[in-house]
């Protein structure tokens, strides 16, 4: 078994495509979107929600696999 498969219910899930994801929106929230916003001239109230909302998406993109609902192994940084 490769590192970039996890072993869920019996059947293997390839995680690579959901780390790349997840790892895009976190670069987006961090760089891109507060220098997107500064250029634009948006205010830190609207640059702040558009951070946390691409770092949710990033969460339950790593978190979650195949779609079922049942969470993926611990592959994912954490925000805390």
């Amino acid at each position: 078994m490769s590192s970039q498969q996890v072993v869920q219910g019996g059947a293997r899930v390839d995680i690579t495509g959901a780390l790349l994801l997840g790892t895009g929106l976190a670069f987006a929230s961090l760089i891109l979107v507060p220098a997107l916003a500064t250029h634009m001239g948006l205010g830190s109230s609207l640059t702040g929600a558009l951070r946390i909302a691409l770092m949710k998406a990033s969460h339950r993109a790593i978190g979650k696999t195949s779609g079922g609902g049942e969470e993926a192994a611990p592959a994912c940084f954490s925000c805390h």
